[in-house]
């Protein structure tokens, strides 16, 4: 489980400290919870999420644990260095909007036709409940030739969970290479 400390002061000077000894700046929050500003080794931040095998993953913060999915994060221009992270508590019974991401299966036959797959939406919004989130809607995009894409109507969306993007919107296609 990753861990992290409560930061005691917001101010400039103390994140420009923590930053310095290798904190990622992070602030916790949910609708009717009073905000957590947090700081968590950027490094353990790092590899626990690219470890991790759900979309919300656990942190403990102080002496609490939060069930948490990263909303927005924000990097440095030119080092790519992350800076600063918004996790959002999940809460297994309140229905919630979520940003779950698109995932592509396969590859598109329209490769061979010198066409190239792109994403319209990396993420998708939808609403449910914090037990029903599903981790990401993977596409398969096999059949796919140049000109083809796959619309928010085309995804298998589970139970109690709804998209909330226009059934229109094209989520990956392949469009022919200039």
């Amino acid at each position: 489980m990753l861990e992290g400390i409560v930061r005691d002061s917001i101010g400039k000077k103390a994140t420009k400290a923590l930053r310095r000894d290798g904190y990622l700046i992070a602030n916790i929050y949910a609708k009717g919870m009073e905000n957590v500003n947090a700081a968590f080794k950027s490094n353990e931040f790092i590899k626990a999420v690219r470890n991790k095998e759900t979309l919300a993953f656990p942190v403990k913060v102080g002496d609490k644990e939060y069930k948490v999915i990263i909303q927005e994060y924000q990097k440095d221009p030119v080092t790519m260095q992350l800076l600063h992270v918004d996790l959002r508590v999940v809460e297994d019974d309140v229905v919630s909007k979520y940003l779950v991401p698109v995932k592509a299966v396969g590859t598109p036959k329209g490769l061979k036709n010198k066409g190239v797959l792109i994403y319209s939406k990396k993420r998708l919004l939808v609403k449910c409940a914090g037990k029903d989130l599903p981790n990401a809607f993977e596409l398969d995009v096999s059949d796919l030739d140049v000109g083809d894409s796959i619309l928010v109507r085309d995804i298998t969306v589970p139970e109690n969970v709804k998209i909330m993007e226009a059934d229109r919107v094209s989520v990956v296609g392949v469009i022919k290479a200039k």
